[in-house]
């Protein structure tokens, strides 16, 4: 059947290399949402909290409830504020601060310039004398940025705009409040961070998206795809494969269906320009749902083990080749 092998080793590199560009591992909140990109919630939350990580951030509550015993503090991007020590929310709209609980611990994201989420920067000034007036509890400022990845100056632009808000923050009386924007891409290209904290994603899972102009962090893919041969026939010459027999037999072979399909998560892609497997095998005609065609007879075969070289092939980025795998491929760390 269908596997993905989760690398502790090069998962504990990669925070190795983030804990060095951040200063130290306490700076590190790892990026757990949407099944922590694919790879696994309670897994990687699991190797997270071996390695000694304290922080995470996730998209729901429901996640968060599942991965609380491993961290001490657990970020939820999207969620209704309510009292809990362990977790904090995002507030991304001036409207909410009217209905929260005083008693929850809220972190105020502020549109520095991404304009999808957070309060704008003119109503910076009311959130905070809202937040003031109903006694609620700040603990974090936060922003994020939408061209960290991308030869421009648009990171920094975004970054003077933040450090207006922490000037703005500060200046409005809250202490113990923690600020933080770096996500990976940030935090990869930094050359001095002095943040509180650093939220990182694919960076933790082997993947750096910055272009190569930037100087090189070594990173290792933690997640390998692997399919289980189900049958095998031998096939003369002419012979037609899969769906609209796209693939044709150029000379007789041997050829094995495998159990993986876009019913997996895996892309369908174009038959005409076949995906070639990690092991160097071309997959033959067209993927079905549960199933793909290739040469030879092995009983396992390693489809994926880089999802930015997939990517590639396919026109998308690494999130999307990770985070579309089926939470129901059993996962295990090696």
């Amino acid at each position: 059947m269908a596997t993905i092998h989760i690398s502790k080793d090069n998962f504990f590199h990669n925070l190795n290399q983030l804990a060095l560009k951040a200063g130290s591992k306490e700076r590190l909140a790892v990026v757990l949402k949407d099944n922590a990109y694919g790879h696994g919630l309670t897994i990687m939350a699991g190797l997270a909290a071996e390695y000694g990580i304290t922080q995470a951030v996730v998209i729901s509550v429901e996640e968060a409830e599942r991965i609380r015993s491993y961290f001490d503090q657990i970020l939820i991007l999207n969620g209704t504020p309510f009292p809990d020590e362990t977790f904090s929310f995002a507030v991304t709209d001036l409207r909410q601060l009217s209905a929260i609980d005083p008693a929850a611990r809220i972190e105020l994201k502020v549109d520095t310039g991404m304009h999808r989420n957070g309060i704008v920067m003119e109503e910076l000034e009311e959130a905070l004398a809202i937040i003031r007036n109903r006694s609620l509890g700040l603990v974090g400022v936060m922003t994020h940025y939408r061209s960290a990845d991308v030869l421009s100056s648009e990171w920094y632009w975004q970054k003077k705009n933040f450090e207006t808000v922490k000037q703005t923050v500060r200046s409005s009386g809250f202490k113990n409040v923690r600020f933080h924007s770096h996500n990976s891409a940030a935090l990869l290209r930094s050359k001095h961070f002095n943040e509180d904290m650093a939220r990182v994603g694919i960076a933790i899972y082997g993947y750096n998206e910055l272009p190569e102009v930037y100087d090189p962090v070594p990173l290792r893919p933690v997640l390998s795809l692997y399919a289980g041969r189900t049958s095998t026939r031998h096939l003369p010459s002419g012979a037609r494969i899969g769906y609209g027999g796209d693939y044709t037999v150029a000379k007789s072979a041997t050829v094995s269906t495998y159990d993986l399909g876009y019913g997996d998560g895996w892309l369908r892609g174009d038959a005409a320009r076949p995906y070639v497997t990690a092991e160097g095998l071309p997959i033959l005609g067209r993927v079905s749902m549960d199933f793909i065609s290739l040469e030879g007879d092995r009983e396992v075969v390693c489809v994926m083990d880089d999802a930015q070289a997939a990517a590639r092939h396919f026109g998308t980025i690494s999130y999307e080749m990770t985070t579309m795998l089926s939470p129901s491929i059993p996962r295990e760390v090696v």
